[in-house]
């Protein structure tokens, strides 16, 4: 649905005539209703005192409502008669417009054809819409609940971006999931002149849920219906939007349209005023289901069956500015050439397999705007000033800070950037367990890694949570490769978050710290995407929290890793066959031939023969993979790409007097790949090698500072090594 709202809670239903428009569509003006300045409403209970038995008090306002219906549509008339003379003065150019009008959708009269009638005719032009003022705001309303409809939103609002030039509010009414989802991804996009509240739609579920509804949308199919309700009383005009939407054009030109019929609004405002747009709805929807049982439509139903009682509340607008892609549209009527589009709307099941003779250029308009890279709409509109955002001024105070002539400045400036950040891309569901044992496996991953998701998925069969540094076209290679995995569609308790492409580095602990903030669990296995844990050891973990208590002490249990360098490997299913392989030269302790220092501590020789927990003493260099509370420190952001990412953060946990225990049953395994990009700069860029060791000498510093003098260990052990 398209629509626009008009007034201080005052509710209207009604169709522009465009006097110069040939072909016109329906699109929806809404204005609120009030009593004596308070919003009048009908609660379930209330509903039922106006079904088939009806009171004597509730015949009589239903009667008075009515004759307001019938003053205000003589109004109506009146408006038409003087609007009809305003027509006959230029009927020449007019030629081609014809009164005939066909249904949207074939065998049906009040369906979705009622906002999307077509007036056919193709001969005029239509004269240029007024401006709008060059900072005015625009108001846009959308409702969104879940996660592929969070997914939907972003498609849309890149659109209405990029060809914005007006500052714009979106009034989004979300669950709570597409709130967490979406409100963390508008913080981290920090677009200029763009913004966004929230408004809770289950704390609006009571006033629709005695509505039936069969609408795959499900309730919130409904929420368009108590707009006036919800938005802010002041909010005198908005537009609202479907999520299926592409915008072709720039969103002031359907905001403009407030601006020509301003006089004409402002009139029938008056009368509505008087209607009570709550009762009015109510007493339609009731009287409509006495028949069809159940809405087919969601709230389209209602708004139909309301319009079509009372069509003098519709005004038309050209159909260009919703040019519906359904099965029974006639969507070619809207436009002569695919350049007069301006709004395209999805409304199809099949989406980018309708049937439509200039289906390509639809499909490739939406993805181009799909895999348009999000951080190009961080633009400035100049002249227009924008509000103080605390967040962004921080950040260009810490940037500012930073000398740029210094030969680590763009490593020292990944620190402060702000990424783009999309919460559970897909669908995310997980209730941990009752006995507070359940831990979630963290992880990151770039595009090069997809193949590892499957073997994760089968190897580990409790929650993961997964970061994956992506561009907006690779999220949505992503998106497919996932859609098209029977393993990974079978799993719902994996929380993909997107964080989107910026600079040169690859931020691994911003990566680590986005999975590990994001998980339901209280424990944490901080893991690393090329590892596949043993089978099983999901539920070893949770026997090993309770074993060592680690709810009410500091401990961090280390899984000894081991690697092969064989891209084939029958996956040892015990610590005896995993012990006959290393003793045949098929695994070796993980980095023995290149970096045994970083996992030496764990001392695989008592491990061998180990029955029982053991605990091991820091090292430098020390980088074991640990299974921690939830609520340990985050990764130090300032070292990105390749280099004591994981160091760091576990010289922190020694810091914070947290015991390393290893345990005795088990393991996982390293499978080889390609090396990473940003190990290929340490070993050939020396600059990147002595700006490596410059963040090392300053992270020590640091935490000498935290931690006092316990932590001059770490500078002894560093010039020991």
């Amino acid at each position: 649905m398209l629509g626009i709202f008009r007034g201080r809670r005052k509710f209207l239903a009604a169709s522009l005539t465009l006097l110069c428009i040939p072909a016109i569509t329906w699109i929806y003006l809404f204005a609120g209703s009030f009593e004596d300045g308070k919003p009048v409403s009908l609660s379930p209970l209330e509903s039922q005192a106006h079904s088939p038995r009806y009171t004597a008090s509730s015949q009589r306002e239903r009667e008075s409502l009515e004759v307001r219906v019938r003053e205000v549509e003589e109004e109506n008339r009146s408006l038409r008669r003087q609007l009809s003379l305003v027509q006959g003065q230029g009927p020449a150019q007019r030629r081609g417009n014809h009164s005939k009008t066909y249904s949207m959708e074939e065998g049906t009269g009040d369906s979705e054809n009622l906002r999307a009638a077509i007036v056919a005719g193709n001969s005029s032009e239509c004269g240029q819409q007024p401006a709008v003022e060059k900072c005015e705001t625009i108001h846009v309303a959308i409702v969104c609940a879940g996660y592929n409809a969070s997914r939907d939103v972003v498609t849309l609002v890149k659109s209405v971006l990029f060809h914005r030039r007006n500052p714009l509010h979106f009034h989004l009414i979300a669950d709570s999931i597409a709130e967490q989802i979406l409100a963390t991804l508008f913080q981290t996009w920090m677009v200029p002149a763009v913004r966004v509240d929230f408004y809770n739609a289950d704390e609006l579920k009571s006033e629709v849920s005695w509505i039936p509804n069969k609408h795959y949308s499900g309730i919130y199919g409904l929420m368009k219906l108590v707009l006036t309700k919800t938005l802010p009383a002041n909010l005198e005009r908005v537009i609202v939007l479907d999520t299926d939407i592409t915008f072709a054009t720039d969103i002031a030109e359907l905001w403009a349209v407030f601006h020509k019929f301003k006089g004409v609004i402002l009139l029938l405002l008056d009368k509505l005023r008087k209607m009570k747009w709550e009762q009015m709805w109510r007493l339609t929807a009731e009287r409509e289901l006495m028949g069809m049982l159940s809405t087919s439509l969601a709230d389209q139903d209602i708004f139909n069956a309301v319009i079509k009682q009372n069509p003098f509340l519709v005004y038309q607008l050209p159909c260009f500015w919703n040019v519906q892609l359904s099965d029974h549209t006639r969507s070619e009527q809207c436009y002569r050439d695919v350049s007069d589009l301006k709004v395209i709307h999805w409304n199809s099941p099949k989406k980018l397999r309708v049937k439509n003779k200039h289906v390509e250029f639809f499909r490739n308009l939406y993805l181009t705007f799909l895999e348009y890279d999000g951080n190009l709409l961080r633009r400035e509109l100049f002249g227009c000033p924008s509000e103080t955002d605390v967040n962004s001024e921080n950040l260009q105070k810490q940037l500012a800070e930073l000398d740029e002539d210094d030969l680590c400045y763009e490593f020292r400036r990944e620190r402060f950037t702000v990424h783009r950040t999309h919460l559970y891309f897909l669908h995310y569901e997980f209730e941990p367990a009752a006995d507070n044992t359940d831990v979630t496996l963290v992880a990151q991953l770039s595009m090069d890694r997809l193949q590892m998701l499957e073997a994760i998925c089968k190897h580990w069969e409790g929650p993961i949570s997964l970061a994956l540094y992506l561009s907006d076209a690779e999220a949505q290679q992503f998106l497919r490769y996932a859609q098209g995995s029977e393993v990974l569609m079978s799993r719902h308790n994996v929380g993909y978050h997107i964080v989107y492409k910026e600079g040169q580095f690859y931020p691994v602990n911003l990566l680590r710290n986005v999975a590990m903030k994001h998980i339901s669990t209280p424990y944490v296995f901080l893991s690393d995407i090329d590892f596949l844990p043993m089978y099983g050891l999901y539920e070893y973990l949770r026997k090993s929290v309770i074993q060592l208590d680690l709810a009410n002490t500091k401990k961090a249990m280390i899984i000894p890793a081991f690697e092969t360098l064989r891209y084939r490997l029958s996956f040892p299913k015990s610590k005896a066959e995993l012990l006959s392989m290393l003793d045949m030269g098929t695994l070796f302790t993980f980095r023995y031939h290149v970096w045994t220092k970083g996992h030496a501590p764990t001392n695989f020789a008592k491990w061998r023969t180990a029955t029982m927990p053991y605990r091991v003493e820091w090292e430098a260099d020390f980088e074991p993979y640990v299974v921690v509370r939830q609520d340990c420190p985050e990764y130090d952001r300032r070292f990105v790409g390749f280099g004591w990412n994981k160091v760091a953060h576990i010289m922190e946990l020694d810091a914070q007097e947290y015991e390393f225990i290893v345990l005795p049953n088990a393991y996982m395994i390293h499978m080889p790949h390609a090396p990473s990009f940003d190990i290929t700069k340490f070993r050939s860029n020396k600059q990147y090698r002595i700006c490596l060791k410059t963040l090392k000498e300053e992270f020590q510093q640091d935490m000498s500072r935290r931690y006092g003098f316990a932590a001059l260990k770490y500078l002894t052990a560093e010039n020991n090594s």
